[in-house]
């Protein structure tokens, strides 16, 4: 097998290193060190809060805060739940087959700033919904 020349340039495809957070121990006493700003050194120190000892830091981050891209309200799994014995029905017409009868269920997202989702399943055609009178309220505010 070839060994890759040095002065290559790397693939594309090649991933971005993110640093990460990680823990840091004492080399004396064994404790968990904390990150400390050394105001006279003009550095971040990994510090120990029970001893005097404490180490430079060389990875700038501490803490890092992942944000998920938050997805818009979904059924979620819905096979065979218009013959779901334990969930309310409702007399909602079908938009797909016009039948008057149809089961729901809460939207499963555990978002906090989110207003309460109902999704209806007709007991005819088992197509999915949601109630047309909130959608157009949705769009007019």
């Amino acid at each position: 097998m070839p060994m890759p020349d040095r002065n290559s340039n790397p693939p594309r495809h090649s991933l971005v290193h993110i640093p990460m957070a990680s823990l840091h121990f004492c080399h004396e006493c064994n404790n968990l060190l904390y990150p400390k700003a050394d105001p006279e050194r003009r550095v971040m120190v990994y510090a120990c809060r029970i001893c005097e000892y404490d180490e430079l830091g060389e990875n700038k981050c501490v803490y890092r805060n992942d944000l998920q891209v938050v997805t818009q309200e979904q059924q979620g799994v819905t096979q065979d739940l218009e013959n779901d014995p334990t969930l309310p029905h409702s007399n909602i017409s079908c938009p797909k087959c016009n039948h008057t009868d149809a089961v729901y269920f809460q939207d499963q997202s555990k978002r906090k700033h989110t207003r309460m989702i109902l999704f209806y399943v007709c007991t005819n055609c088992g197509h999915t919904f949601e109630d047309p009178d909130l959608k157009e309220e949705r769009r007019e505010g």
